[in-house]
């Protein structure tokens, strides 16, 4: 009975403190799957969740998603150059589109907090003053093809196409006669952006600029 004792009296509080962490972890890993996202101690120098499946843990990291991006691939000489040109165009014009699509942005939070329309319409006004004091210039020196695709580009950023842009800034009536303009010297301001079949090439170009390789 001695003997029995004095084993017992071998386990100091440290040790039973120990002991005890020893079984809570256990039975925190042995928990049931439902009980899955918790908090894996650090083993290789950083701290990650985990998944509980069954009796085994799996870390769980997550990664920001990764763009792949290739060179368009062309089947002859006539589309190797239109690719060519494509992605020229888009790279002159995509910081335009970007621009412009941050303001028309702005603009639409502002107008939607507003609800008196004379204030509307003399803040539109305030609007339209302000793009073309800073696109004006520019865009007279672009290419009818640049033109293009700085309209389609514009739609892709901002999902409204060039005709619903002008119509809320000067009225149905001007966005109506534009359009007639527009459609005379080749262009449709009603155009919508189409980057899994039409404008697949200009869709390649613009990933390929934002992910700074060309």
């Amino acid at each position: 009975m001695k003997d029995r004792f004095n084993t017992y009296s071998k386990f100091s509080p440290k040790s039973i403190v120990t002991f005890l962490l020893f079984i809570n972890a256990f039975s925190l890993f042995s928990q049931s799957p439902e009980a899955a996202d918790i908090m894996v101690p650090p083993a290789n120098g950083f701290r990650c969740r985990a998944e509980v499946v069954g009796r085994d843990t799996f870390p769980l990291v997550i990664f920001d998603a990764v763009d792949v991006v290739t060179n368009f691939v062309y089947s002859n000489k006539r589309q190797r150059e239109q690719w060519t040109r494509t992605k020229f165009n888009v790279k002159v014009v995509y910081p335009y589109a970007i621009l412009a699509a941050a303001k028309l942005k702005e603009y639409d939070k502002a107008l939607e907090k507003m609800q008196n329309e004379t204030l509307k319409k003399a803040f539109i006004k305030v609007c339209e003053k302000d793009l073309r004091g800073q696109f004006e210039e520019e865009l007279k020196g672009m290419t009818v093809s640049q033109g293009k695709i700085l309209m389609k580009l514009i739609d892709r950023e901002t999902n409204k196409t060039t005709y619903e842009i002008v119509k809320q800034l000067r009225g149905g009536f001007q966005a109506a006669m534009w359009q007639t303009v527009a459609l005379i010297f080749g262009h449709n301001m009603k155009v919508e952006y189409d980057a899994r079949v039409e404008d697949l090439m200009i869709e390649r170009a613009v990933k390929l600029v934002e992910a700074g390789q060309f």
